[in-house]
């Protein structure tokens, strides 16, 4: 994606939304899962995804587990209630986004 900035806004959802449809992951696994959707045009990079990772966890959002794989400590990431509840709402808030912003960019078909 050539301007990164317009992802920004939506990390948390993206995270949210992956986490609800697995069960738990890790962090690399989320960067790696957005890369394979998005065929490389969307990267994620630690320095932004484990803030929102820490940031979510403080909220009540997730929950951690931390487990021993191939001796080194790994942190999996789960949605809490809280946590499944605010996907709804962010997953909400984006649909509603992306059909304003189609109403300014494209307003033809946006008379239907």
């Amino acid at each position: 994606m050539a301007n990164s900035k317009l992802y920004k806004g939506s990390l948390v959802t993206i995270i949210l939304k992956l986490l609800n449809e697995s069960n738990k992951m890790y962090g690399y696994e989320i960067t790696q899962k957005v890369k394979e959707l998005t065929r490389g045009e969307l990267k994620i990079t630690e320095g932004a995804l484990y803030p929102a990772l820490h940031k979510l966890e403080a909220e009540g959002l997730l929950e951690v587990e931390v487990k021993k794989v191939d001796n080194r400590l790994r942190k999996y990431y789960k949605l809490t209630e809280k946590g499944n509840k605010e996907t709804v709402s962010k997953l909400q808030e984006l649909q509603e986004y992306i059909k304003t912003m189609q109403v300014l960019v494209n307003p033809k078909l946006s008379l239907e």
